[in-house]
């Protein structure tokens, strides 16, 4: 039984899906989707959250997950103590999670037959961003974005019933071309977390310092990085293609809303010139519609 404590707490961290540049649980898919697609990205928001300390409330979500209060602000604990509530989720027998997300999360897990791979990789993304400040290599991200995103889409597919190697293949450049869009978006808000997506040798090559990206705006050399950044992102997302047209009915709705919402906020992207530490580019409702669009007839 869900208190109405626990409930608003859970409402909160469930309400920043209409933050996402891609349609989380749109109307037009079937009850059952939907709710198992909250309940996964309940799961995947607040360990988001957690890992970038940006959870409201945070000493209730400690006591929910068993830990002292004065460890909310560890996020490195409040990692763990989540791990071991999500263990409980998977569990045939035990104590039921304390987390009322995690609680929400068991029906899907259930009726979809998930096992824990995928959750397990999202929390071990969230723990290197506690140890890994910067990526020297294209691979060494690429790499994170294979615990950070490409879950989400492998989770997906499982609770479409829709799984196959190919598609498997497809959804991860699909999900790491939009968190590499993502990390775009936010280089100046990953920079004041003390952390920078931009690959090393990227920045070499285009003789960009990290006192560069602290600038109010983008310099030159900024933008030539993160249009070439943006324009390998858009590659990933075309890459992807053929997943939309492998589905049929609203599952392809879906899928090319995700790939639609990737193109729209790097279309954003460039509108601001590429200057991304002026302020984060989003896309318009109109842009995602758009672009979504273009990816229901676009040939893989």
């Amino acid at each position: 039984m869900v208190t109405a404590e626990e409930d608003a707490h859970a409402r909160a961290v469930l309400s920043k899906a209409k933050r996402e540049n891609f349609p989380v649980a749109p109307r037009f898919l079937p009850r059952e989707w939907r709710d198992d697609l909250m309940a996964v990205y309940g799961f995947a928001r607040l360990v988001d959250d957690i890992g970038d300390s940006d959870i409201a409330s945070g000493e209730a979500h400690a006591t929910y997950l068993g830990l002292p209060t004065d460890q909310a602000d560890d996020p490195l604990a409040m990692l763990d103590a989540f791990e071991a509530d999500v263990r409980r989720v998977f569990a045939r027998a035990g104590p039921e999670p304390g987390h009322p997300l995690l609680r929400a999360l068991v029906p899907t897990v259930r009726r979809c037959a998930l096992t824990p791979d995928s959750f397990l990789a999202l929390i071990e993304a969230n723990r290197q961003d506690q140890k890994v400040r910067r990526y020297a290599t294209y691979a060494e991200l690429a790499a994170y974005c294979e615990l950070s995103a490409n879950p989400v889409g492998r989770l997906v597919l499982a609770i479409t019933g829709t799984a196959t190697p190919e598609r498997l293949r497809r959804s991860d450049a699909v999900c790491t071309g939009l968190q590499i869009i993502e990390h775009l978006q936010d280089v100046a808000e990953d920079l004041g977390r003390g952390r920078i997506y931009l690959p090393a040798e990227d920045m070499d090559r285009f003789r960009v310092a990290e006192a560069d990206l602290k600038a109010s705006t983008a310099n030159a050399s900024v933008r030539a990085l993160i249009a070439y950044e943006t324009e390998r992102a858009l590659a990933l997302l075309d890459e992807g293609t053929p997943l939309v047209r492998s589905v049929r009915g609203r599952l392809r709705l879906l899928l090319a809303g995700f790939t639609g919402g990737g193109r729209a906020a790097a279309a954003a992207i460039r509108a601001a010139r590429y200057d991304v530490l002026a302020g984060t580019p989003r896309a318009g409702t109109l842009g995602v519609l758009r672009e979504s669009w273009t990816s229901l007839r676009k040939e893989g």
